[in-house]
């Protein structure tokens, strides 16, 4: 009978196919997910690079893997082509890709993943003590098309080598945004989840300006201080950050709503 979330609307951003788990805990919580996916993830049109790297991957010490979405679907390129070198270290910035990695078995035994805890970006991953003497260390980073570039800064600064390899790419999902208009109309949008600022720019395109007027008065809620960040330059007046993934999206949706009159 406790459910804070009882009879609420939650928006939830994920791509499509990315957003299940989210959307249970929300059910189990009592309220309604509403699925408006703000990414689309999409293999490459073109994978002459891509195969160019496969061949070269013996080449590297330590491979980068920023995003789930990097992981299932870098490795699922990589086993499909030949096998994981074995030398070749691995690294990811966040828990989810940390378990995915940890499924493969990469070379042979279980797979040993350099990942930070407690924060989960690419600053926290910067911080650990393998990646500090990086002289002469070669590293690729499986990714999207595009994205932040701290992280090759940094280890190129520290004398590491470093390539990337893009893998999926990203666009903006042509949707109508009518239902989020029909339940803010009624007061029934209760808040809104958002795990990229990508994301979020993406979200602020496809409801236009009067969506963007009512995602003013609406809770967001997002898993990182960068998203945070990125929500200010929109004037946005209700932020929550919250601890990472989709268990720290409910914890701060659960805290948030069990206050609210």
């Amino acid at each position: 009978m406790n459910q804070p979330l009882a009879g609420r609307n939650i928006v939830v951003t994920r791509p499509a196919g990315q957003a299940t788990h989210l959307a249970e805990a929300i059910v189990a919580a009592g309220a309604h997910p509403v699925l408006f996916p703000v990414l689309t993830i999409s293999p490459l049109r073109d994978k002459t690079e891509l195969t160019q790297r496969l061949i070269q991957l013996d080449q590297y010490d330590l491979a980068i893997f920023i995003s789930p979405n990097a992981v299932d679907i870098g490795l699922r390129e990589v086993l499909a082509k030949r096998p994981w070198p074995a030398g070749l270290r691995v690294a990811t910035v966040g828990r989810s890709s940390e378990a995915a990695l940890q499924a493969h078995d990469l070379s042979g035994q279980e797979t040993q993943v350099i990942c930070p805890s407690g924060r989960f970006d690419s600053e926290a991953l910067l911080e650990l003590p393998e990646l500090q003497a990086m002289d002469g260390q070669r590293i690729i980073i499986f990714r999207g098309d595009g994205g932040r570039e701290l992280l090759a800064e940094t280890l190129r600064g520290r004398g590491a080598t470093v390539d990337y390899l893009s893998c999926y790419q990203r666009s903006m999902p042509d949707i109508d945004p009518a239902p989020l208009y029909r339940l803010w109309e009624a007061g029934a949008l209760d808040a809104i989840t958002v795990t990229s600022s990508e994301g979020l720019h993406n979200l602020v395109q496809m409801v236009g300006p009067l969506g963007l007027a009512w995602l003013r008065k609406t809770p967001l809620f997002v898993p990182h201080a960068r998203i945070a960040a990125a929500a200010d330059a929109f004037n946005l007046h209700t932020v929550v950050v919250t601890a990472p993934a989709d268990a720290g999206l409910m914890a701060g949706l659960l805290r948030y709503f069990s206050h609210d009159d």
